[in-house]
């Protein structure tokens, strides 16, 4: 042990700084906004974008801190200018096409579009966190005007540029992606409260025999839950790829084959989060304007009732199909194919190629979602199904979120470890 101790230094300083940064976040997370009392702590409603955030910042929404929007404008920035790219700003596309220094033009760009984001999502919050559901109920401790709910949107953007700031310094000193780390600890940092809510519902005073064979049932579901995660998330399609002769070192190298890789969920959790998001927005919105009767747009937009049900999957099917044909375009990896003197077996390098590959990725991609959709529909089912309370909130999403990130952390810890074998060996 003391010998792994010693050739492991610096991996383990990497762990460290890694667990420090997270448990600095998770102190900023109980600070709340300056000018505001918390009276009524507890679990904000997922049926609308406050509930559905506050499940990735562990709780910080809920408690109306300074952090309580998360790392999330960011992960919207990097999504938007993923959409600008695509000849919408013909500078972006440009940048993307320059290698690093344009990689790091455009990732500066990110963060700007991000802050804005986090400043608009402040206003948001803000002014609507008091028109919300009780269970996040604050009170002003003074008399609220422009300037106050100005300073209060500074001080959430501000915090959102430390989580920011925080994550680029776990992903340069610590182990992982820093922004997925955060996220993860969030996620993971609701389990005690999810446990505790179902031991409370099912083992309580007035647990029966079928009480308790129900929470053995869902304690086996998210199990089953992860295990398919991992299972389905390793999956991908292989496309033979050839690389035709070519001259190295005065001599010819034969044919060279190289499996072009197709991931089963490409898209990976950004279809829920878009879906989840569109339907969100309009109930969130009748929270605000305070709507006396909301019926009708709970039956058309709550994911908890049928109508709303089926609109999220269908959400969730259109936009994995159009992630995934943009994070893959057909057209251009049969160009940059063609470019590389490499080619399909059995098909024309050019257009050819490029048709094969969208029927290709049109099924994988069909799979994907359709994964995608079941994994989602999952949680929602079972809270039907056995009635389970606001608390548990933790779905089959956030459980990839946390399986991917687990099983990306092991890979990079793996191969940190294997560094430092071979520096100590040479």
């Amino acid at each position: 042990m003391a010998k792994w101790l010693s050739k492991n230094k610096k991996l383990i300083l990497m762990i460290l700084f890694t667990l420090g940064a997270l448990l600095v976040w998770r102190f900023g997370t109980k600070i709340t906004v300056p000018l505001f009392s918390v009276k009524n702590l507890g679990t904000s409603d997922s049926s609308n974008i406050f509930g559905f955030l506050d499940i990735f910042t562990g709780g910080a929404l809920s408690q109306f801190s300074i952090l309580a929007l998360g790392i999330s404008p960011y992960i919207t920035s990097s999504i938007v200018v993923e959409l600008l790219k695509m000849d919408i700003i013909p500078q972006f596309k440009e940048w993307s096409e320059e290698g690093e220094a344009g990689r790091a033009k455009l990732s500066q760009w990110t963060r700007y579009i991000a802050l804005m984001l986090a400043f608009a999502q402040s206003i948001t919050v803000i002014i609507g966190v008091g028109h919300s559901s009780e269970s996040l109920y604050f009170e002003p401790l003074i008399d609220m005007n422009a300037f106050t709910y100005l300073y209060m949107a500074l001080v959430m953007t501000a915090g959102t540029a430390f989580v920011m700031w925080l994550a680029d310094q776990i992903s340069l000193h610590g182990i992982g992606n820093g922004g997925s780390m955060i996220i993860v600890a969030g996620i993971v940092s609701q389990l005690p409260s999810m446990f505790t809510e179902l031991a409370t519902q099912f083992l309580g005073d007035e647990r029966t025999t079928w009480t308790i064979i129900q929470f053995v049932i869902i304690c086996l579901l998210f199990v089953g839950i992860i295990v398919a995660v991992v299972w389905f998330e390793g999956i991908h399609r292989h496309i033979p790829v050839q690389y035709a002769n070519r001259p190295s070192a005065y001599r010819l190298i034969g044919k060279q084959d190289s499996p072009l890789s197709i991931k089963l969920n490409s898209a990976s959790v950004i279809p829920v989060i878009f879906a989840s998001t569109i339907l969100s927005i309009p109930l969130t919105i009748v929270n605000f304007v305070g709507v006396e009767d909301a019926t009708w747009w709970n039956i058309i937009f709550s994911t908890n009732k049928p109508i709303g049900f089926v609109i999220y999957i269908l959400l969730i099917f259109v936009f994995s199909f159009f992630y995934s044909f943009l994070q893959i375009d057909p057209d251009k990896v049969a160009d940059n194919l063609k470019k590389q003197n490499a080619y399909v077996p059995g098909y024309k390098p050019g257009e050819e190629t490029a048709d094969f590959l969208s029927r290709v990725l049109f099924k994988v991609t069909l799979l994907g979602a359709t994964y995608l959709a079941v994994l989602a529909s999952l949680p929602i089912i079972i809270s039907w199904i056995f009635g389970l309370g606001a608390s548990v909130s933790i779905g089959g999403t956030s459980i990839m979120i946390v399986v991917g990130v687990a099983i990306e952390t092991a890979k990079q810890i793996k191969q940190e470890s294997e560094k430092q074998d071979v520096h100590g060996f040479l």
